[in-house]
């Protein structure tokens, strides 16, 4: 069984920024596309970021582009989320998620860690 943990969350004031880690235990890490998504509360939760097994290719979402910067290491089975310039509206629980298939901006991933808490002040 695949286990990720999330870490790096916590408190930072707006133009800020925040590194987010990611974990993975129990299986073969560098053949898992990866992915970050986030969960206001009240709120559906939404993708972020996405990077695929060999890190080659990215994806992010509009309000990620230009501010946040997925990356991998896979010597260490850890995913990245660098986070800059970071907004109110980006307070929210984060999410790593991992699947064998292709990295994408959809839900379809197999494992999901538990989340770890960014709270953007003003």
């Amino acid at each position: 069984q695949v286990q990720l943990v999330e870490s790096g969350g916590g408190l930072v004031q707006a133009g800020g920024s925040l590194r987010l880690s990611c974990a993975a235990s129990g299986g073969t890490f560098s053949s898992y596309a990866m992915g970050w998504f986030r969960q206001a509360p009240g709120k559906e939760r939404e993708f972020v970021a996405a990077i695929s097994w060999s890190g080659a290719t990215t994806y992010y979402s509009d309000s990620a582009k230009g501010r946040f910067t997925i990356s991998r290491n896979n010597a260490k089975n850890t995913v990245y989320l660098q986070m800059n310039s970071l907004k109110r509206e980006d307070t929210a629980v984060y999410y790593c998620a991992a699947t064998a298939g292709i990295a994408t901006m959809t839900f379809d991933y197999d494992y999901w860690g538990q989340g770890t808490q960014v709270t953007v002040s003003s």
